[in-house]
């Protein structure tokens, strides 16, 4: 081998590069996700939950283990470390890369679940029902895809708390741009007594399902898009497997220290190129009207307010 690294030396340092790393993302991650968010400690109440919000939602704990043994086993068997590095993120990462756009179908369903609450409640309002009653009234048989948040909504609103500020938390929990729309219109009808509430929900209404019709026909469109990425994918690494199984000879430059460091440029280039697939078809959301900077600048309005 060259530059006088041996077999024996690089499984050694591949099994020790993939389980540090392994081990030390589960650890990180573990310990940021069973932080106390009202903990206050060091780095503030926020630091932790700030850190855990930037994670993609599908690294789950049982991925983070997988990541950590398919890292191990991969830097022993081929004696690379970057190996082993490579495949705990490929594990991570991939398969949001390769499977279905879960988290867009979800959206779609609680976006027609929106559009249907808010017909109930135009509904509701109709026969003559107060706004809180009606809330309370359709909570119970709202959508699926809403009924937890909704099912809170009922509770708050009878222990007595306040209609604008239980909108507002579900507004937060609901965390989607157009159900800010509809909140938004619901705290002013709450506050101001606003006239022609009804027709307003069901302009708003028509409102969410002609954004739930325009995102079927984008995700139509990003099939397409991420069938491509997919076959990319499997390509690439079907290849780079298929070297190291069957023609290993042809893979001995990267036994030595210089060939790991051209592997690890090798496997960040294709990172990369797999991000730029990934942001193709990815879908920018709006700006949220009742989001978290919305509701700093309130509440900053608010303390000024006080102050007078």
């Amino acid at each position: 081998m060259a530059h006088g690294f041996g077999p024996g030396t690089m499984t050694l340092a591949a099994i020790g590069c993939g389980t540090g790393f392994g081990v030390g993302l589960v650890v990180i991650v573990r310990g940021l996700l069973r932080r106390d968010p009202d903990d206050p400690g060091v780095g503030g109440p926020g630091l932790g939950h700030a850190v855990v919000r930037l994670l993609p939602a599908g690294w789950t704990s049982r991925r983070m283990v997988t990541a950590a043994v398919g890292g191990l086993v991969a830097g022993a068997v081929t004696s690379w470390p970057v190996a082993g590095i490579l495949t705990a993120v490929g594990v991570l990462t991939l398969p949001g890369l390769l499977g279905s756009d879960r988290g867009a179908a979800r959206r779609t369903e609680r976006l027609e679940a929106l559009a249907t609450w808010t017909e109930m409640l135009r509904d509701t309002l109709a026969a003559a029902a107060g706004l809180e009653q009606a809330v309370l009234a359709t909570a119970g048989i709202a959508p699926a895809a809403l009924k937890h948040e909704l099912q809170h909504v009922a509770r708050a609103l009878r222990s007595g708390r306040p209609l604008p500020g239980v909108l507002r938390d579900f507004a937060r929990s609901a965390d989607d741009p157009l159900a800010d729309v509809v909140v938004a219109a619901l705290v002013m009808a709450a506050e101001q007594q606003t006239s022609h509430l009804s027709r307003l929900l069901g302009e708003l209404a028509e409102a969410v399902r002609e954004q739930v019709a325009m995102r079927q026909r984008v995700s139509a469109g990003r099939a397409s898009v991420r069938t491509g990425i997919r076959v990319t994918v499997i390509v690439t690494l079907g290849m780079a497997v298929g070297l190291v199984v069957l023609n290993r000879p042809y893979m001995a430059p990267y036994d030595s220290l210089s060939g790991q460091a051209v592997l690890a440029v090798v496997g960040a280039l294709f990172a990369a190129g797999f991000v730029c697939l990934t942001v193709i078809g990815r879908l920018d959301e709006p700006v949220r009207l009742l989001g978290p900077a919305a509701q700093q600048e309130e509440a900053v309005a608010a303390g000024k307010g006080d102050l007078r």
